[in-house]
């Protein structure tokens, strides 16, 4: 392993974890330099079997043993740091010892990730303008665990890839097939095109149930989320195949977008 102790958070050697507070991230859609930052060794452990490569290891002195297992065989640079430094340097509390600023792989393109999928009954989710990194991290980790095939983003979603959104997802973010669509809502005739039912999840009038679109039980199912204030765009919902609504109780008129999202994909695996 390359350690490298650094007692000084100025040190121009850090830049890439320098300030990563979740209000300076959301300031730009994509990290400077093409990264991303992966928090805790089980987040790293799955980027690194997806096949991502880190650019260097941020970590304290108790936690080298960890990293050096970590990283097997990976040649790169391991910045230790006493914990105060990581602080002053992240701007938050470092808890889970360890952070590897990643490089961030290329985006398949959509229709390479369509090919991909298979035969059998795929469900993929796509995310409209959603703002929340944790709604998105969240929403990656209930596709991972509930079969999910693919989770496609708009121009305007948050990053998944966000450190949030990363920690948040468990690093299932790692896992889940996914890509960022170029043009949105034009992109829904392409879904169509490869045979999907495009179904867009709202509290419109004229929508049907989410048990409805259980029973219709298409063999191609792609189920699109809104934005967490407004919901789904005007311009989207005009193109939709079907509206679906989950029936609400006790006064409650909505869920959550990370909850919804759970249960529309436990009801259609």
């Amino acid at each position: 392993m390359q350690l490298h102790h650094v007692s000084d958070p100025l040190d121009p050697i850090l830049d890439d974890y320098r300030s990563l507070t979740d209000t300076a991230l959301r300031r730009v859609q994509e990290p400077a330099g093409g990264l991303y930052i992966a928090e805790s060794a089980k987040v790293i452990e799955r980027a690194l079997r997806a096949g991502h490569r880190p650019r260097s290891i941020l970590t304290q002195q108790k936690w080298t043993d960890a990293v050096a297992g970590l990283l097997g065989g990976i040649d790169a640079p391991v910045y230790v740091v006493a914990d105060e430094v990581a602080e002053q340097l992240t701007g938050f509390a470092v808890h889970r010892g360890v952070m590897a600023a990643m490089h961030r792989p290329a985006h398949p393109r959509l229709s390479d990730l369509l090919s991909q999928i298979g035969a059998r009954r795929p469900r993929i989710a796509v995310l409209e303008g959603l703002t929340d990194h944790t709604n998105v991290g969240a929403i990656f980790r209930s596709a991972a665990a509930l079969g999910v095939d693919a989770v496609l983003v708009s121009p305007t979603c948050a990053d998944p890839l966000y450190r949030r959104s990363v920690r948040v997802s468990m690093g299932t973010v790692f896992q889940v097939p996914w890509t960022r669509i170029e043009s949105w809502p034009a992109a829904i005739d392409e879904l169509r095109s490869a045979g999907f039912l495009v179904a867009g999840m709202t509290l419109g009038d004229d929508a049907i149930t989410l048990d409805d679109l259980v029973a219709e039980s298409p063999a191609r199912l792609a189920l699109i989320f809104g934005t967490e204030g407004d919901g789904i765009r005007p311009e989207t919902d005009r193109v939709l195949d079907r509206r679906v609504t989950i029936p609400m109780m006790g006064g409650v008129d909505s869920l959550n977008v990370a909850a919804a999202s759970a249960v529309a994909f436990y009801a259609t695996r």
